[in-house]
């Protein structure tokens, strides 16, 4: 196996050999990340243009998961559930029977907290440190490796980890033990989604008192109302020429993804027994605007729903 996953300096780290199973849109990129760093990508992907689009950037495309997992110091996943992470990491798939003794599992799926769980203990069975590692930025973050990982596992499998990360983001944030990344990313979502909705809101008010898009900006983006869904997204034509809404709301961020980190945030809530009644009705909007038709469109697009229901 060349080179070693240790502790090492985020972006000082040996080339390594690094399996990643799960190439679409988010995967596709961060893959391409390890590979501008020097790393041998092993992928592997259920789809033939994921992996025809990840041979294009240097990814060596393998014919089965475990043989992305053969010979590799790490293996990242990024998969759309829980049920496809468990897939993976079960017994019956071969992959953590495929990697090698140390190597390290890196989930950075968005996936519910009892299934990131669930891959921990698998991962632990057969011997394997492994660590859960959603990210926050979007494809945009990802293409630009400037994305944030939020990582729960012990002290020992983050260390490890953090030179892979780094590799792909700005920012990686260790959040405690196993299931705490998952945790942070569900509880960061839902006030993404709840303050989009908030912000929708108040330019929907605005138009309809005659109360200028730009002005509203001005005055909010420097007091009380500032936040991340106004200043750097903002769901409206104008403001932030880098937004999705200047461009013809292309995700970077589809709503039909957020609505599902918005499902996971309430399924927790209600498994922990938390009241969380704006994450709820967040959830709520996001679902009438998919069932709409709009869950491709990014998700600040819900401010046309929302202004729509404003006119009489």
């Amino acid at each position: 196996m060349r080179g070693h996953i240790g502790a090492g300096k985020d972006r000082g780290m040996e080339m390594a050999v690094i399996g990643f199973i799960g190439l679409g849109n988010m995967g596709l990129p961060m893959a391409s990340n390890l590979v501008r760093a020097g790393h041998e990508v092993r992928g592997y992907d259920t789809s033939p243009d994921a992996r025809d689009a990840a041979v294009a950037r240097g990814v060596r495309i393998m014919a089965e998961a475990p043989h992305a997992a053969t010979g590799c110091a790490a293996v990242i996943t990024m998969l759309p559930s829980g049920a496809a992470v468990r897939a993976v990491y079960a017994e019956a798939s071969g992959v953590l029977r495929a990697a090698p003794a140390d190597c390290l599992m890196i989930d950075c799926s968005t996936i519910d907290v009892e299934s990131a769980c669930a891959a921990h203990a698998m991962a632990g069975q057969a011997g394997k440190r492994s660590i859960d590692a959603p990210v926050s930025g979007g494809v945009g973050g990802a293409a630009a490796a400037t994305l944030t990982f939020m990582a729960g596992g012990t002290d020992d499998a983050f260390g490890a980890a953090r030179p892979v990360l780094a590799a792909m983001g700005a920012r990686v944030v260790h959040c405690g033990a196993a299931g705490a990344g998952q945790a942070a990313k569900i509880c960061n979502n839902m006030i993404l989604g709840i303050s989009m909705i908030a912000v929708s809101e108040a330019f929907a008010l605005a138009d309809r008192l005659g109360l200028s898009r730009q002005a509203l900006f001005d005055v909010a983006a420097n007091s009380s109302g500032q936040c991340w869904s106004l200043t750097s997204y903002c769901p409206v034509p104008g403001p932030v020429p880098a937004s999705p809404a200047n461009h013809g709301y292309r995700p970077g961020f589809a709503a039909a993804l957020m609505l599902k980190d918005l499902s996971l945030s309430q399924a927790a809530a209600a498994q922990s027994g938390a009241v969380t009644e704006l994450g709820a009705h967040a959830m709520r909007l996001y679902r009438d605007f998919i069932e709409a038709g709009h869950g491709g469109d990014d998700f600040s697009a819900i401010f046309r729903m929302i202004a729509e229901r404003s006119v009489s």
